[in-house]
């Protein structure tokens, strides 16, 4: 493909502390790097305590550690979401209740999640889907009237906000990913946002092998041992060296990213579009339309591949796929409105490195593309 759907886009420092981490022979976790970028990530989100992982997966698997879950206990989540969401807490015996979406922000349908809410909920999850915000007001009074803490998994939402307040603050514990394909990358990694001041403490053992040698480095115990179970979450500080670049480089790449949003929406409006609420700041992670059918999808895709730009569809319904049928439930009513943008979702090249000129051909190759008719989400 001329445009592939995604290309690493390195910040303007990256080559530079990736070389200083790696000659400084400080490699491991936890080194100067590492505490770099958490105070810059904390800065961005406004959470007041941040701990860097090897990956989003990981940080999701440190909060089902935290909350201590059982087999049996069950966790409510969006059926339309990556695997990650669900197998951190089938990891710890856990049943995801998988809610449907809403048809305009494609999030997970605060209406829906009451319902789904019963004795042994533990958890209630919400994913910003494109880095457009949750109702998080109605779903944080919900889980406050029936006991249970809000997860935010924020792969998408780093730089988003919900009036005024900043995605990755909102909830008890949050998430964040750092892959090739995020806003913020440095290949693989992650971080959890620990909003609430009980969880901090257990967190960084449960992070450090179980162990508190994190406190015996800050010199508060003369030698470390066994607390918890727990394992080894902490990337590499060579990791850490590229994404204190790419921090540092947020407001950069999000201009950017936004510019790139901006004109697929004025340019797609032959589409059903994103939705942003008026309560809401988008981070600009992903640009999708909605094609009238499956069949005009395919073709949708084909036709932008002619034009040498790649294309793809996302999330497939994990509450009908082979393993969420096996660890999961579907709450009540079911998630008709995930399997209908399921199978017509496409999204668009969108990355920093993006110039000009292949945004006007990806631009170009669809508008010269003839949908039937616009058809909203059912």
């Amino acid at each position: 493909m001329l445009i592939p759907f995604n290309r690493i886009s390195l910040a303007d420092r990256e080559l530079e502390y990736l070389t200083t981490a790696a000659a400084s022979g400080a490699t491991s976790g936890d080194g100067p790097f590492t505490r770099r970028a958490t105070h810059l990530l904390t800065g961005i989100t406004s959470s007041p305590y941040a701990l860097l992982t090897t990956s989003c997966t990981h940080a999701l698997e440190l909060s089902a550690l935290l909350l201590e879950l059982e087999p049996g206990d069950e966790v409510i989540m969006p059926s339309f979401t990556f695997v990650s969401t669900a197998n951190a807490f089938v990891l710890r015996g856990a049943v995801p209740v998988f809610v449907d979406c809403r048809p305009d922000t494609l999030n997970l349908d605060e209406r829906a999640v009451e319902a789904a809410i019963t004795p042994r909920t533990k958890a209630i999850v919400v994913v910003h889907y494109a880095g457009v915000a949750c109702a998080m007001d109605p779903i944080t009074e919900i889980a406050r009237r029936h006991g249970v803490p809000v997860i935010e998994d924020n792969a998408h939402g780093l730089g988003g906000s919900y009036r005024g307040r900043p995605l990755g603050s909102l909830g008890a514990l949050a998430t964040q990913s750092f892959h090739a394909t995020k806003n913020v990358q440095c290949g693989e990694g992650g971080a959890l946002l620990v909003n609430d001041a009980g969880l901090r403490e257990r967190a960084e053992i449960l992070r450090e092998k179980g162990t508190d040698r994190s406190r015996f480095m800050r010199g508060q115990v003369d030698k470390y041992t066994w607390r918890d179970v727990g394992s080894s979450y902490l990337p590499s500080d060579v990791l850490a060296a590229g994404l204190t670049a790419q921090l540092e480089a947020f407001g950069e790449i999000q201009r950017r990213r936004h510019e790139i949003w901006s004109a697929y929406y004025e340019a797609c409006d032959e589409f059903v579009r994103p939705t942003v609420p008026s309560d809401t700041e988008h981070a600009a992670h992903l640009f999708y339309v909605l094609a009238t059918s499956n069949a005009e999808r395919s073709r949708l895709i084909e036709h932008l591949a002619s034009a040498g730009v790649q294309a793809t569809f996302h999330y497939q319904p994990l509450h009908d796929s082979p393993a969420g049928l096996r660890f999961g439930r579907t709450g009540p009513g079911g998630c008709p409105v995930t399997e209908d943008v399921a199978e017509r979702l496409v999204r668009l090249p969108l990355y920093p490195g993006l110039s000009d000129r292949e945004a006007a051909t990806v631009i170009a190759a669809v508008r010269s593309f003839r949908p039937v008719s616009v058809v909203a989400v059912r």
